[in-house]
């Protein structure tokens, strides 16, 4: 099929309460394994490129892999840029053939961060690509995102009602207590879900829960089994996602937890054949892995079944 836009798929999630999951993707295994999760699970998918993404892997590259896969996918895939600074990431992706993609205005002050929002919109609405906006900060380091605790603060549910209003979004990005990376929570997890209710009760539209990986315990203790080290690292737990989705989030970001099922997987490789030298021995491992973990994502997050 060819690539989707992402408010097309909007509309169904809304209505029927489920969450469409995105899934960074950096390179040929992440783009196989996303896709071949989403087909066999039968539902709808998000492939994402960071901006340093883009810088590593180079826009056409990644442009041509992930056409290439949702060319003989039988399930809507979309493309979307993740945290787009600047209207020149999101003009250049839009140009390039993305369907999707986020303007991250957050760290501006509101008027401003409307403005560039609002800018985006004309721009990519006007050529039949989706937009997401965000409202709110959240906390954490990933790729070229970097908040202080002290800078990270939740969405304002009237702000938000502004904020879409004035800027024509198809999806707000929501700060309701998640945060970026694998250093999620000290303690329990604590999300704001009455925030999430209230919001989607005042805006009625698409929400979008960021910095949502899982962290499992068991990933964190095989990467330490084969010499790697993320002590203290914890994510959200599956009950946490449901409750999200229950409260109106309708599509959900995943990065962390395939960039720990690769390393993990990667290591244990290396570890146990030091032998070996062909890369495909050693990336399909954790390919096949990353594949799995999606498929269990998208499950938890009432997508399956869905395309």
């Amino acid at each position: 099929m060819p690539l989707e836009s992402l408010k097309k798929l909007y509309p169904a999630a809304n209505r029927s309460r489920y969450a469409i999951g995105q899934f960074n993707v950096n390179n040929l295994e992440f783009v196989q394994a996303a896709i071949e999760a989403a087909t066999e699970a039968k539902a709808p998918i998000i492939l994402a490129a960071s901006t340093s993404a883009i810088k590593y892997a180079g826009i056409d590259y990644l442009m041509a892999m992930v056409r290439a896969g949702a060319a003989k996918a039988p399930v809507p895939v979309v493309l979307h840029l993740d945290h787009g600074a600047t209207f020149e990431d999101a003009r250049n992706c839009v140009d390039a053939g993305f369907t999707s993609v986020m303007i991250d205005g957050s760290h501006l002050p509101f008027d401003k961060n409307i403005e560039l929002t609002a800018r985006v919109v004309e721009y990519a609405h006007a050529h039949g690509v989706s937009v997401e906006g965000e409202l709110g900060r959240l906390g954490g380091i990933e790729d070229e995102v970097s908040v202080d605790a002290k800078d990270a603060h939740l969405t304002d549910p009237a702000q938000a009602v502004e904020f879409a209003r004035k800027t024509g979004v198809d999806a707000l990005a929501v700060a309701v207590g998640t945060s970026h990376g694998a250093y999620k929570f000290k303690g329990e997890a604590r999300l704001d879900f009455e925030r999430i209710s209230l919001i989607k009760k005042m805006t009625e539209m698409p929400l979008v829960l960021h910095g949502a990986s899982g962290v499992p315990e068991s990933l964190t203790q095989k990467i330490a089994k084969y010499g790697g080290r993320l002590p203290g690292a914890k994510g959200l737990p599956d009950d946490a996602y449901r409750k999200a989705v229950e409260s109106g989030i309708n599509k959900i970001n995943i990065d962390t937890d395939l960039r720990l099922t690769f390393v993990a997987e990667v290591r244990q490789v290396l570890a146990e054949n030091p032998q070996e030298i062909d890369p495909r021995k050693i990336l399909g491992p954790a390919r096949q892995a990353i594949k799995e973990i999606i498929k269990s994502k998208i499950t938890l997050l009432g997508s399956a079944g869905r395309a």
